[in-house]
């Protein structure tokens, strides 16, 4: 139910802030809500949404190669949400570029498998397997008002460590990222 309860959740969220949403179940790859805009310009959004259960610092999300496929146009949104385990408390949501995920989920993960001291084979799971902590998307949290610029537009809001990470040569960016070659500021 987890998955139901978090596009629920922005769909809410998407309406409260004069989208019309409207969930796909199932019939588009890389969307779960696709949402106009009925108060401005009538722009259009599409959102992948991730849910996890609990809000803690160690909460993550597991974005593996899907996930971490560059935007195809500049309205590719994911929404990232994160559940508390008691009820009365609300979602926690991060409003995220796609491209923004989609570096955050490499670098996270090369790190994580090239870490400086750490002995030579005992990280060995692929990039499929990335997972990235609240920790990195805490500057996208109930950024709603960035759906409004198109997701070239949006600054990077990752931690600056996450910069330096992708400077390192065992890291960097995926093949065919936009910042491949030259990395935005933040």
């Amino acid at each position: 139910m987890t998955k139901t309860v978090g596009e629920h959740w922005v769909a809410a969220q998407l309406a409260r802030l004069g989208w019309a949403p409207a969930l796909t179940r199932d019939g588009l790859e890389r969307t779960d809500i696709l949402a106009v805009n009925t108060m401005l310009d009538r722009k259009q959004i599409e959102v992948q949404v991730k849910t996890v259960n609990g809000t803690g610092p160690r909460t993550s999300w597991p974005l593996g190669e899907k996930a971490q496929q560059v935007e195809l146009h500049d309205r590719e949104w994911f929404v990232l949400v994160a559940v508390p385990h008691e009820v009365t408390e609300p979602p926690r949501s991060f409003v995220i570029p796609r491209n923004h995920v989609a570096a955050a989920a490499w670098i996270a993960h090369m790190h994580w498998l090239t870490e400086p001291g750490v002995p030579a084979g005992r990280r060995n799971a692929g990039v499929g397997r990335a997972r990235v902590f609240i920790e990195a998307f805490l500057r996208y949290e109930n950024r709603w008002d960035l759906l409004h610029e198109p997701t070239t537009a949006v600054p990077v809001l990752l931690p600056p460590r996450m910069r330096k990470q992708a400077s390192r040569p065992e890291v960097g960016l995926p093949l065919g990222h936009p910042w491949t070659g030259s990395l935005p500021e933040w």
